[in-house]
């Protein structure tokens, strides 16, 4: 089995959004990962929809006056797995942490995978006033895909190599995915925890469906990273200078 990890383009905001009560601005990663299992390819987070190029006032909808994005053309999903030689239609499972629009963004360009969702956190996006807030948004999601909801963990094949866990918090259904490499186990925390600051002194970012949800799954991570897992944060640039693009994790 082999996990690849990629940054489809960056986020612009302020970095009070990311960590409560910081000052100044901060352009930061936006991460998608490739898990190529024996029986079957998967895809964790598809990073920024595409028409975000061309259309970002639209498709961020009331978010585009606290986010900009930047999406280089070779840095979408679609282009990074071209660049690895992998077929789109190749993609058994996408597995979306969360539905927010730099989590799911990609879907509409993996048209034959079958979706792996909480149960909650589709439900909350199903939600018209949410919607209309901005925090979901189905022209990054609603594609017509296979949808299969989960409750709680899910072990994708069977054999404990890719398990999904909810780490409820940041929204509803949030959930993180566990690899277990030869190496020792690898846990992508997606939006459960933005930097490596945020797991070791547990500032959170001001807006959350649950602050102790946050702090409960911040604690979940903290005990897995105890017995030898490598955390892979949700936004933080500096950890991601040290990821190898497009080449397998070891």
């Amino acid at each position: 089995m082999k996990l690849y990890a990629f940054t489809c383009g960056e986020v612009i905001s302020d970095l009070g959004n990311f960590l409560e009560g910081e000052s100044g601005r901060i352009a930061v990663p936006v991460p998608a990962y490739l898990i190529d299992h024996p029986r079957g390819r998967v895809l964790f987070d598809t990073g920024l929809n595409i028409g975000l190029r061309q259309d970002a006032a639209r498709l961020l909808g009331p978010l585009a006056k606290d986010y900009e994005v930047a999406l280089p053309p070779t840095d979408d999903i679609a282009s990074r797995l071209e660049a690895l030689q992998i077929d789109l239609r190749s993609i058994r499972y996408l597995v979306n942490s969360h539905l927010h629009f730099d989590h799911c963004g990609g879907n509409s360009l993996v048209p034959n995978a079958t979706v792996l969702i909480q149960r909650k956190e589709w439900k909350a996006a199903q939600n018209e006033k949410l919607q209309r807030a901005g925090s979901y948004s189905p022209h990054d999601f609603d594609h017509g895909h296979e949808i299969v909801q989960i409750d709680g963990e899910h072990d994708i094949f069977g054999d404990g190599a890719l398990v999904l866990f909810p780490t409820t918090g940041h929204t509803p259904g949030h959930q993180s995915l566990r690899v277990r490499l030869d190496s020792g186990d690898v846990v992508l925390a997606a939006d459960c925890c933005y930097f490596k600051q945020t797991l070791e002194s547990g500032h959170l970012p001001p807006f959350a469906y649950s602050k102790e949800g946050m702090l409960k799954s911040l604690a979940h991570l903290r005990t897995l990273q105890a017995n030898g897992a490598r955390i892979f944060f949700g936004h933080d640039p500096e950890f991601w200078k040290t990821v190898p693009q497009s080449a397998a994790i070891t």
